[in-house]
């Protein structure tokens, strides 16, 4: 009887669905975080008649056989690119990406990944960082007497100085666009690396090249709609029982049959 595997995919997958839905409701404070989707596709299909088989002498086609299928499986984890609220921060150095693009940033091992979350930070020697201390590209350096900072939509950062009128300006952030952003790959702390399926970073200024703009004093929060993944959650779980419905009636079914004398 197929239909104790059957059933067990079904509840495999649901539960892969559950723990999606979980990360994405842990993930409602995340700066930057967009929800993801867990996305499935049926198993093959045992063939026991196919379509288009001759039936008889005289020549009778099949119209459509008979296919049954074998369970479902995952197909794919998407990532569902929204655009987050901007929630006021007042810090000089947060800044939130409004539209498409990604701030580069250099891992400790010189790889270069990418960040929607610009929550940044400076270090001891004044080098722009993000919150776990890894460089934003470029490498741009606020000197220690700088009064404030200033950053523009199109991320020319510049130093206010107590004893200057004209600001002083230390360099321009850059974002990466790439032709499939749903191909990066995650690797946590809110970062993603270039993969095959993304294509290679097209890097330019903010505003450039169907780039967003920066927003200093801002924050992009999490994409996460709660309403709809409680609303999802329900669905999971009604979809699980479902199947282990399926399983206690082939079970029964089983026994009836080992009952027989």
């Amino acid at each position: 009887m197929q239909a104790l595997k059957i059933a067990a995919t079904g509840m495999m997958a649901q539960q892969m669905r559950v723990e999606v839905i979980s990360n994405n409701l842990a993930n409602m404070s995340t700066n930057g975080y967009n929800a993801r989707r867990a996305e499935f596709t049926d198993l093959h299909y045992q063939q026991l008649t196919r379509p288009g088989t001759i039936s008889a002498s005289d020549g009778t086609v099949v119209p459509t056989g008979v296919q049954l299928g074998l369970g479902v499986r995952p197909a794919a984890i998407g990532v569902m690119l929204q655009q987050g609220s901007l929630s006021q921060t007042g810090g000089d150095l947060d800044i939130a990406i409004e539209g498409k693009g990604y701030l580069e940033v250099t891992l400790p091992s010189g790889q270069a990944a990418y960040t929607r979350d610009g929550a940044l930070k400076r270090n001891g020697e004044g080098l722009i960082v993000t919150s776990d201390g890894f460089a934003v590209v470029p490498d741009i350096t606020i000197p220690d007497d700088a009064r404030s900072i200033s950053i523009s939509p199109e991320g020319e950062v510049y130093a206010y100085f107590s004893d200057r009128v004209q600001p002083e300006l230390l360099g321009q952030l850059s974002l990466s666009g790439f032709s499939n952003e749903k191909g990066l790959e995650a690797i946590g702390s809110n970062l993603f690396t270039e993969t095959a399926a993304s294509g290679p970073a097209n890097v330019a200024a903010p505003g450039a090249d169907g780039l967003g703009l920066l927003r200093q004093g801002y924050v992009e929060d999490s994409s996460v709609d709660a309403v709809r993944e409680v609303t999802e959650l329900i669905e999971a779980q009604r979809g699980y029982e479902l199947n282990a419905k399926v399983i206690t009636a082939a079970d029964q079914m089983l026994g009836a049959t080992t009952q027989v004398r």
